[in-house]
């Protein structure tokens, strides 16, 4: 029976033998035909050497997209099934077409710029596995969006010592001790955008010779002059006194070591009292060496949370730490003790006591002050000649605007996106001052912002504007990279090694704004992948200078040389004004162009990546390290939470404690 074949049909069949011959063992390839592993020994490394997977991994850049690279540690077949996954981006009736292959050599728009030169090596190679891919595509869906699931970490005991900020505070509550003893520690590191991550808390030699200095002052100080801050639960009879001397030490250790002393840790602290109190006779001195020896322990230094499911005393000095920037209270290690801490509902119904405490204010401002960088606006550093009215006092004032309108929005439970987008801030005489506004009647009033200052939110705050800028002038790059790292929390890659950043020197013939100096990043290959996706974010603030004060034109001064001066003193230095035209944009993000914080703040706030990003901060700072592929459930609940809320801040919270993430240990990062 002769049949007819379709074209179509034709093809098909083509194919499928084309297949069977391939699949047949004992049959040799045909000239031209791909060798097994082609893709992980030739590609993927020429695509590494291209630096694509800077931005194509989960939290880059280029994380929205259908393309991510597995992760560093992937072996030989996961690169392989890697490989054949990018049949997704293959037009497999016309291979030439495949996004795949247009996209890095920029043949189609690629916001990452060109990445593969016309006609090299790698675009050969590229080409083939496009042609390849086309004939074979992948077994699996190929609609399904290209992920790479992190790799959780191994699970065990994770360490997390105390930040300064907590040691000042814990310190403060356990013993009444005011004096912030941390602030004269060696300086913490910033990891993952916060200090008081489990990745970066190393205890260097000075770090513990600070921890037992401190620990022999603030023991001294707590009996001074007597038990004046209530630390003894009993009065001793003498200085042998053994059963108020174990009240003590209860009680003491239950609230140092956030849980009950066992049973050796009690007989071991008893020894030491009883010892000092017989050498001196007083009961206070066995105390005071009590309360040394427990500061000086890693059992008070660290948190230590076990494997698996976090016990109930573990769970209350996580939710502490987290919402109080402190110790647990008493009612807190009692529910602890109870049961009250046994499940989710327990947790929530503590969590939403402590909210209403007004620690949770404490906790909420250490939270801002790192998020934000606070401590760059602080210290940072302005030109004298430009910038004369900057001094710290102005910048702590900048900190303190940012600090009242987030805790104006979350204590009085308002939407979050405020913080982006308030007409309004609180200003003292100064920051009005320099906002070109009339003095508030009081220190740090709301004020109402103008509609022509184009001023709304955290992008109008001089704090953002100056901790993103140079000391000179603003910094558009700067200005983008915070807001992609920070509020978007995609992960801008370094330079590649020997770039050259330096941007062409100001040309008093021929002055430039920062834009058109900055535009030198689009014609370095080396630069434009990154940059493409920075500068233009920075561009649409360039209205408002490197410390926050509204401008029409960009001011260039180009100060006499030293030779020049001692020659003629009288000399000034020469000002150009160059108009602005501010435009920006957010690729990958946005298509909406903005000119002013007002507009980029309406922008960010209505971003699924921006909304996202600020669960995923929350998490990172309660948590103590970041978040891994095992934790999107507890992301993603989180932000569908947030939304539902209007996004209120504390409903953001208690979706985090309740989730099976807060009431466990793992997937976490061991100290290194």
């Amino acid at each position: 029976m002769i049949m007819k074949i379709s074209a179509k049909h034709s093809a098909r069949a083509s194919l499928l033998v084309l297949l069977l011959v391939f699949s047949r063992p004992g049959v040799s390839q045909k000239p031209g035909a791909l060798r097994e592993g082609f893709f992980s020994q030739d590609l993927y490394p020429a695509l590494l050497e291209s630096r694509c997977q800077i931005c194509h991994v989960p939290g880059g850049l280029a994380a929205g997209t259908r393309l991510l690279f597995p992760a560093e540690s992937a072996r030989g077949e996961e690169i392989e099934a890697f490989g054949r996954r990018l049949s997704a981006l293959v037009d497999r009736s016309r291979p030439g077409e495949s996004l795949l292959l247009k996209k890095p050599t920029a043949r189609e728009k690629h916001t990452g710029g060109r990445l593969i030169a016309a006609g090299s090596r790698e675009e050969k190679l590229l080409h083939d596995w496009v042609k390849h891919l086309a004939i074979t595509g992948d077994a699996s869906d190929p609609a399904t969006p290209q992920t790479a699931v992190a790799q959780p970490s191994p699970q065990g005991v994770l360490l997390r010592r105390l930040s300064h900020s907590q040691y000042n505070n814990t310190v403060r509550d356990l013993l009444g001790d005011q004096s912030h003893p941390a602030d004269r520690f060696t300086p913490e590191s910033f990891v993952n955008g916060f200090k008081n991550q489990a990745q970066g808390q190393s205890v260097p030699p000075l770090l513990a010779e600070a921890y037992g200095l401190a620990a022999e002052r603030l023991a001294k100080n707590a009996f001074r002059a007597g038990d004046v801050n209530g630390l003894l639960p009993c009065r001793p009879t003498g200085a042998g006194d053994a059963a108020c001397a174990r009240k003590f030490i209860r009680k003491f250790g239950r609230r140092a070591f956030r849980r009950p002393l066992t049973e050796g840790e009690e007989k071991r602290l008893a020894g030491l009292f009883a010892a000092q109190a017989r050498k001196t006779g007083d009961f206070l001195s066995g105390a005071q060496l009590v309360v040394e020896a427990v500061l000086q322990s890693p059992k008070f230094l660290f948190l230590v949370e076990q494997g698996g499911r976090a016990r109930p005393y573990e769970v209350a000095s996580r939710l502490a730490y987290f919402l109080w920037d402190t110790m647990p209270d008493d009612p807190l290690l009692d529910s602890a003790a109870n049961g009250g801490l046994d499940d989710a509902s327990g947790v929530e119904r503590a969590a939403r006591r402590m909210l209403s405490d007004p620690r949770a204010r404490q906790g909420l401002d250490e939270f801002v002050s790192q998020w934000l960088r606070f401590d760059l606006v602080i210290n940072a550093v302005k030109d004298r000649r430009v910038y004369p009215e900057f001094t710290r006092e102005l910048a702590t004032a900048m900190t303190e605007e940012t600090r009242r309108l987030i805790a104006d929005v979350v204590w009085n439970d308002r939407s979050f996106s405020e913080v982006f987008t308030a007409e309004y801030s609180f200003l003292n005489s100064d920051l009005a001052k320099l906002y070109g506004l009339a003095p508030p009647a009081s220190e740090f009033e709301q004020v109402k912002f103008p509609a022509e200052s184009e001023r709304a939110g955290l992008f109008g705050h001089a704090s953002f504007l100056t901790l993103t800028s140079k000391p000179e002038e603003t910094s558009p790059t700067a200005r983008g990279l915070f807001v992609r790292e920070h509020l978007l929390c995609q992960t801008v890659p370094d330079p590649p090694p020997g770039t050259n950043s330096n941007l062409p020197p100001l040309d008093e013939e021929k002055p430039q704004t920062n834009e058109q100096r900055l535009s030198a990043h689009k014609v370095n290959p080396a630069c434009a992948g990154c940059h493409t996706l920075i500068d233009p974010v920075g561009f649409g603030l360039e209205r408002f200078d490197a410390i926050g004060k509204r401008r029409e034109k960009q001011t260039l001064r180009f100060f006499p040389s030293r030779a020049d001066t001692m020659e003629d003193p009288t000399v000034k230095p020469k000002t150009v004004r160059i108009d602005l035209d501010p435009k920006g944009v957010i690729e990958g993000v946005s298509d909406l162009t903005f000119s002013s914080p007002k507009e980029l703040g309406r922008i960010l706030a209505a971003s699924p990546e921006c909304q996202e990003c600020l669960v995923r901060q929350i998490f990172r700072y309660a948590f103590g390290r970041k978040e891994t592929g095992a934790d999107q459930p507890a992301i993603q609940a989180g932000a569908d939470a947030f939304r539902r809320s209007d996004f209120r801040f504390k409903d953001l919270v208690v979706s985090l404690v309740r989730s099976n993430e807060f009431l466990s240990t793992g997937p976490k990062e061991r100290l290194p």
